[in-house]
């Protein structure tokens, strides 16, 4: 054999043999203790060697594929019923072993930093903590990262819940899911992928916002941005170099290509979102905004999977007046539960706190987002929303007539209070405060001093009081009849 020929040998004898040691590779997401959802085709993907074979095997099910050009594959697992533990394995070349497997229900939890907030923060934090031994609950975190194109894989690690690990869980992630788990009986899993002080805009695919005029300030910010980084680094600025826009949580899509497109396809039931304070100065933008973030999510998805979300909570933020504008991201929120399929609010500005953007009571938030899946999702007969406004009748005697869905055995007001926050004007757009009366399944307003109303708004400020509830003691969402003005037109 002469040398060409043995050099040749000796290249492809050590490539093989570096192939081989590589072996089969799988997504980070599927690891110990992971939970599978449950009565739906189920993807699993990895890398290995070009043309290699792989086969997946759980629970006497499997499925076969073989690598593409690039090492890639996916195989797609067919429907399964609830149950565990099982011993999944992925093998081709080499052997992955699973261990510690459940299937059951699957939910996305993302937002900012209300949805991170950790359970130990919440009310009875510690004897929370204590308490949380819900062995067949499990979290994968998902690892921060921004990038400018979506990312193939995530860091991070699926855990069972005790209360060791439940201290760093996402709180309103972890009272949906036990909601869930003491009404279901089955595994729940949650994907937390969350970023405080975050901008809707991170959260949705770029390519997605390019076609839409009323976008084009969020890129051209950004572009600025940038701009301004590269002349400070060329200046070597005295002042101090800014940071690196293009690793800033604020990026235009940084942080769907880095923390949700890793996601895909993983097979989830649906998606819990708390987000839109950081949004709150552009609320008009936010109404198509928001909605796009759930069409798109669903599109990479392909699937119209279900998704709820958190209506922003009370908060006094008067020593700031220009700078949130939470009744306006309010209304956006209640425009796209109204607009887009398949959606679900859970109303909380009666159980915040005026003082703190971070309420405490995250209990209650996964309780009334679980409510809506309870009822939408698994076919429960439970009471899910509080009153929404549906229309208005101008009564002959200078009152306005307001009627709701969701009433739920009658309108109430809470623990007998009189019904307040109610605000009622005439033609000349002049609001004043009103007095209100609950009339079966509608209330009636008026002012004596505004003889013809023409619109009304209820609980419209930043920090509401919430005085009218439905018989099942959910909180009506805020809401007014008009359209005249708004305090952020103008800003996009």
């Amino acid at each position: 054999m002469n040398l060409k020929m043995l050099l040749i040998g000796s290249v492809v004898l050590i490539m093989t043999s570096l192939n081989v040691l590589a072996g089969v590779e799988v997504n980070p997401l599927f690891c110990d203790q992971m939970v599978l959802q449950r009565d739906a085709r189920v993807p699993v993907w990895g890398k290995s060697i070009p043309g290699e074979k792989i086969t997946v095997k759980i629970n006497k099910k499997q499925a076969s594929t073989v690598t593409d050009v690039n090492g890639k594959w996916q195989v797609d697992l067919p429907k399964m019923k609830a149950g565990g533990p099982f011993v999944m394995t992925i093998a081709g070349a080499t052997t992955i072993t699973l261990k510690d497997v459940y299937i059951g229900e699957v939910w996305l939890a993302s937002g900012q930093s209300n949805m991170e907030y950790p359970v130990g923060h919440a009310i009875n934090g510690k004897q929370e903590i204590a308490d949380a031994n819900y062995p067949q609950i499990r979290f994968f975190t998902v690892g921060t990262v921004v990038a400018g194109e979506p990312k193939e894989t995530v860091t991070g690690k699926w855990e069972a819940c005790n209360p060791a690990t439940a201290v760093h869980f996402s709180a309103t992630a972890y009272f949906f899911a036990r909601e869930l788990y003491q009404h279901l009986k089955v595994p729940i899993g949650i994907i937390h992928s969350s970023v405080s002080g975050t901008l809707a805009e991170a959260w949705v695919r770029p390519d997605a916002m390019l076609d839409e005029k009323d976008f084009a300030p969020i890129f051209s910010r950004y572009d600025d941005s940038v701009v301004a980084y590269n002349k400070a680094l060329e200046t070597k600025s005295k002042t101090g170099i800014p940071a690196d826009p293009a690793q800033l949580t604020t990026r235009p899509g940084g942080l769907y290509n880095g923390k949700i497109a890793p996601l895909v396809p993983y097979s989830i039931r649906g998606a819990i979102w708390w987000q839109g304070e950081y949004n709150s100065e552009r609320c008009e933008q936010y109404k198509k905004l928001f909605p796009l973030l759930i069409n798109d999510w669903r599109k990479q998805w392909g699937y119209d999977f279900p998704f709820y979300f958190v209506q922003l909570q009370n908060l006094d933020i008067q020593p700031q007046p220009n700078a949130a504008h939470y009744d306006e991201l309010r209304e956006a929120q209640l425009f796209t539960l109204q607009t887009v399929k398949h959606t679900g609010m859970a109303v909380m500005c009666d159980a915040g706190d005026k003082n703190d953007i971070h309420p405490p009571n995250k209990q209650e938030a996964g309780r009334r987002l679980a409510l809506i899946a309870r009822e939408q999702v698994y076919g429960e007969n439970v009471s899910y929303s509080g009153p929404i406004y549906k229309s208005m009748s101008i009564c002959c005697d200078g009152k306005i007539r307001l009627h709701f869905t969701h009433t739920d055995s009658g309108l109430a007001s809470k623990s007998g209070e009189i019904i307040g926050s109610f605000i009622i004007a005439g033609a000349n757009k002049k609001f004043q405060p009103a007095q209100a009366k609950i009339d079966g399944d509608s209330v009636v307003v008026w002012n004596p001093d505004v003889k013809k109303p023409v619109a009304v708004r209820y609980a419209w400020s930043d920090n509401p009081t919430c005085t009218l509830y439905n018989g099942a003691g959910l909180p009506a969402s805020p809401f007014r009849t008009d359209n005249w003005y708004l305090k952020t037109t103008g800003k996009n």
